[in-house]
């Protein structure tokens, strides 16, 4: 008799779980049709502004510093540093920080910029790790600044780096990253429509398998490298989506480290980016919410989609992982710092949906998602389940997914004017089901173990393998 109660108790229980994750998914599945038509829309109708806005705004431009955070980037930063000379900008300066790299990063940059030593006072707005020597030239009346720094991670270099920066706002991207050449005048478009606008961000693309030259894409192929191919159609569906709905009412909290327009004095007064955290660019975007509203200062941040930066995706499958262990905790540390937000109405839409969206569909998510594939396992080992609702079930959900990331894709495609090939056409169709139905289910499982340990390494830069950008 307690044998029949705990089967019973058993199945009920599994019953309630899937149920549950059923739920789930077709809460996130209908998210992302609803994220997916809205930021396809607003693509379209942004390329039928574009030319417009590009003669309105074409004499307006604000004075901007670009600060690049290097660790062992010297495979990578000359290149970047080429394809920020080639911006067509009016007024910035490009300041890159190398943070005690044990490479020949500074000295690439030296010789292929013929940099001078000077000596320069630093002012210590936010908190960084002293400096070592500064070299400074300038190109095509560009100012170019290498600072050289004790280790202090990420974050400490950026702060370096708004130390440094001369400009009312600055950039933040990464060493192995390349802008397109309008995309300083697209990401400062915000700034000049709206005088509240304290955050910009934009778009990142990976550049595996692009040619750019002078700033403009000459030759764009899927990568050839699975993985990154995979990434490519991920990134794409990623930032179609929460970006472009969360901007429609202030709602965003990620600016991607990548690529991101922040207003310095406002930055400088909420203290600058943590060197605590591994998710530092997340990190300074939620605090900067949660500044302004608790100091009851009129602001906004915002997303510029046509500011595209092109940054390499990793190409190991150790790589891709080790990266999103790095967000995942990141995600953790800022979510659970800023906790304050959590079903907190004086924060409006921030709190009730996008730190809810965080919480449930990014930091859980792979929890939910792994225990409820186990669930579903161990339901058909007990014969609790309807076997073909099941495979019909996680089918159509595949294939629901499939279209909406192929939709965002090509949407892209189409509304930055890029040509892609029939064989790309058939790989990104062929790829698409393996990295919804596959990739997706492994990077949840690396996620759902990120949290082990996290403190030893917190402070680490994380690295991948890096390769030459196809940059001239």
């Amino acid at each position: 008799m307690v044998n029949d109660y705990l089967f019973e108790l058993t199945r009920d229980i599994l019953m309630y779980v899937n149920g549950f994750f059923i739920i789930y998914l077709i809460g996130y599945s209908s998210f992302l049709f609803l994220a997916v038509v809205i930021g396809s829309s607003e693509l379209y109708k942004k390329r039928q502004q574009e030319i417009l806005k590009s003669t309105l705004h074409k004499d307006y431009y604000i004075p901007v510093s670009i600060i690049v955070p290097a660790y062992n980037e010297e495979v990578t930063v000359v290149d970047t540093v080429r394809s920020l000379l080639a911006l067509e900008y009016t007024v910035y300066e490009i300041i890159v920080v190398d943070d005690g790299s044990k490479d020949d990063t500074s000295k690439k940059l030296i010789e292929a910029f013929d940099m001078q030593p000077i000596r320069r006072p630093i002012q210590r707005k936010v908190s960084s790790k002293p400096e070592e020597y500064v070299y400074e030239t300038t190109v095509d009346r560009i100012p170019l600044t290498l600072i050289r720094k004790k280790n202090g991670g990420k974050a400490d270099s950026l702060n370096m780096g708004i130390n440094a920066s001369r400009y009312p706002y600055f950039i933040c991207m990464d060493a192995d990253s390349a802008l397109q050449y309008d995309s300083l005048s697209k990401i400062v478009r915000p700034v000049i429509e709206e005088r509240n606008v304290v955050a910009v961000g934009g778009a990142v693309r990976p550049s595996n398998g692009v040619v750019i030259e002078e700033g403009h894409v000459k030759e764009y192929h899927l990568p050839s490298n699975l993985l990154a191919c995979m990434q490519t159609l991920e990134y794409d569906r990623s930032f179609l989506a929460s970006r472009i709905l969360f901007d429609k009412f202030n709602g965003s909290l990620i600016i991607s480290g990548a690529f991101g327009l922040f207003r310095k004095d406002t930055v400088i007064a909420c203290g600058g980016y943590d060197s605590k955290t591994m998710g530092e660019d997340m990190e300074l975007v939620v605090k900067l919410h949660e500044y302004c509203v608790l100091n009851d200062i009129p602001y906004s941040i915002k997303y510029a989609s046509d500011a595209i930066c092109w940054s390499q995706a990793p190409e190991r499958l150790q790589d891709l992982c080790k990266q999103r262990k790095r967000w995942h905790i990141g995600l953790f540390q800022s979510m659970w710092r800023h906790k304050i937000m959590f079903a907190n109405q004086r924060f409006g839409a921030v709190s009730m949906v996008s730190y809810l969206y965080f919480l449930i569909y990014e930091l859980l998510s792979p929890f939910i998602e792994l225990a409820g594939v186990t669930v579903t396992v161990v339901s058909y080992i007990v014969d609790l389940i309807n076997v073909r609702f099941m495979i019909a079930f996680f089918l159509g959900y595949a294939v629901y997914g499939v279209i909406l990331t192929l939709t965002a894709f090509f949407a892209r495609i189409q509304t930055i004017d890029l040509e892609i090939s029939v064989s790309d056409c058939i790989k990104a169709i062929s790829l698409c089901l393996i990295e919804v139905a596959g990739l997706r289910f492994i990077l949840a499982f690396v996620r759902a173990t990120a949290l082990v340990g996290y403190n030893k390494k917190k402070l680490n830069w994380g690295r991948i393998e890096r390769k030459k950008i196809n940059v001239s």
